[in-house]
């Protein structure tokens, strides 16, 4: 992981107040900063630059958080901490099932959100690093976590970060019931909470692009009461990365 002063963060908020005071404090605690007052003016900043970590406010005139969380999970970007109304849980739901990795509930206490930025930062590779894995081959399909991306008889298919970290976990472990606390733990290296539903939430996506009838998953099962179980025999694909 990179050392703090490396570590870009960038904070998306259409209010000033909010953006700035919070990129001198970021600042003061070690870290680089790049503010956005819009979805476009973020866009620009993502493609231009290396960003660890995306504060995002949901409410925005023009193109909302939502909608540009849902751009950078897909685009594997980086992770993204949700700044929500108080009155707004439904935003804060849709946000954890885009693919949000957290939130934090306005007016925020600026220790609170640089705790769960910390918290996050250390689970999470550098942009652009390349995570040395094995390509392995289960069911129809052959993944390679290098690229977050699956092969099977109709093409590739893109896997966001998360996706494809857990679907690494359970290749890891094939035919165990692993529990959501664990796989929770193991992919975001932090204590479940009760609002935390993302390991449901990557599997129903991952289940969408792996499964005949996602409906009835026959790869991806849940074991009702434990957690989840990869079903399907795991190999290495041949002429595979190590």
């Amino acid at each position: 992981m990179p050392e703090p002063e490396s570590q870009h963060i960038l904070i998306v908020d259409d209010a000033r107040d909010i953006r700035e005071p919070l990129g001198v404090y970021l600042r003061r605690n070690g870290f680089r900063t790049s503010l956005a007052g819009s979805a476009a003016e973020a866009r620009r900043v993502l493609s231009e630059s290396a960003i660890h970590l995306v504060v995002l406010d949901v409410m925005m005139p023009g193109e909302d958080g939502l909608s540009l969380c849902r751009s950078i999970v897909a685009d594997g970007g980086p992770p993204t901490v949700l700044l929500t109304a108080m009155a707004e849980e439904t935003d804060r739901i849709v946000g954890l099932e885009l693919g949000a990795d957290d939130y934090v509930v306005k007016p925020f206490n600026p220790r609170e959100l640089l705790a769960r930025i910390r918290t996050i930062l250390r689970r999470v590779p550098a942009p652009g690093s390349r995570i040395a894995e094995t390509v392995r081959r289960f069911g129809d399909w052959v993944h390679d976590p290098a690229r977050s991306m699956l092969t099977g008889s109709g093409g590739e298919v893109a896997l966001t970060t998360r996706e494809s970290r857990l679907l690494g976990i359970f290749l890891d472990n094939p035919n165990t019931v692993l529990s959501r606390p664990r796989l929770l733990d193991l992919t975001a290296g932090r204590e479940a909470k009760p609002y935390d539903r993302a390991i449901d939430n990557t599997v129903s996506r991952l289940r969408r692009k792996i499964e005949d009838d996602p409906s009835t998953p026959r790869i991806i099962v849940t074991e009702w009461g434990g957690g989840y179980r990869l079903a399907v025999e795991v190999t290495e694909a041949s002429g595979s990365r190590s």
